[in-house]
């Protein structure tokens, strides 16, 4: 479908998804707060990061400009906010609802990218986007619940998916001018800084857990975030946030999955049904979209 040399982002695409769909499994189990899980999922990766930055990167810092510290701080904040109200979200309804809600994000970036950087689709790709976010509805129409603190959890997860787009949308304004490492110890480093205050201010305790808990904090620091965020960071530099956005519709699949297995959460066959539906949304999306950039002559 692509060219060779425009193949390794969208691999790195597949690849990430595979690893977020394991973030609200991991999330479902712990029993922290849900800013807390937040906080340290960042700080441990960041942790882990660390190394390599200051071996490599310490003199990159320096060079970025006033205005993409800014953008990076906006996406940091943008990215704590989303992963306080998904993971709080986790808390009331359930993993394949939640899910589904976050991944409706296209909605959100179709309108981002063309205000702010006039990205124009085709009716193919449109058509390819309502057919996946039609099939993220038809995975979890088992499960939602227009009443009580389900519907609550499914708006927490509606503003966390605004939130996750406001991210990406911040970020793919700089990732372009920034390597991936600096980029996204910028932004992870905000928005666990965002996170520690925001705790702070609630006044959560920040030892006294389980060390059950520990464990999964470090699971989440390394697989959807390490393996799963920052190779979505590293392709943002090269496509755009529609195309990424769409492949994280994939994300339900996954989750589901895991969730059966995990955490006894019934799969549908509705959830089958829409997991074919999203696909083939995907295809149609992914063949018509046009954002490349153009050789120089």
């Amino acid at each position: 479908m692509f060219k060779n040399q425009h193949t390794k982002p969208y691999i790195a695409i597949i690849i990430a998804i595979l690893f977020i769909s394991t973030s609200a499994v991991i999330v479902k189990l712990a029993t922290a707060q849900a800013s807390i899980i937040a906080m340290y999922r960042l700080v441990f990766a960041i942790l882990i990061m660390l190394p390599i930055i200051l071996r490599g990167y310490r003199n990159a810092f320096s060079h970025i400009k006033a205005s993409d510290w800014g953008f990076g701080s906006l996406a940091g904040v943008s990215l704590a906010f989303h992963f306080i109200l998904w993971f709080e979200s986790l808390n009331y309804t359930s993993v394949a609802s939640s899910v589904v809600l976050v991944t409706l994000q296209p909605l959100f970036a179709f309108i981002g990218t063309y205000l702010f950087f006039k990205e124009k689709l085709t009716l193919l790709a449109i058509a390819g986007g309502v057919t996946a976010v039609t099939g993220s509805i038809v995975i979890s129409w088992g499960d939602f619940k227009i009443s009580g603190m389900a519907l609550w959890g499914d708006l927490l997860a509606l503003t966390a998916c605004a939130m996750v787009t406001g991210y990406l949308l911040f970020g793919q304004n700089i990732r372009k001018r920034l390597d991936l490492m600096p980029y996204t110890f910028i932004v992870y480093g905000i928005a666990a800084l965002t996170l520690i205050i925001y705790n702070v201010v609630l006044r959560y305790p920040f030892f006294t857990y389980p060390s059950t808990d520990w464990g999964y904090f470090i699971l989440l620091a390394i697989f959807p975030t390490l393996l799963g965020h920052s190779l979505l960071n590293w392709a943002v530099k090269w496509v755009s946030v529609n195309v990424i956005s769409m492949s994280i519709l994939f994300e339900p699949i996954g989750a589901s999955i895991l969730a059966y297995f995990i955490l006894g959460e019934t799969l549908h066959t509705m959830q089958w049904i829409g997991g074919g539906i999203i696909i083939t949304g995907l295809y149609l999306f992914i063949r018509s979209y046009t954002y490349k950039r153009k050789p120089k002559k």
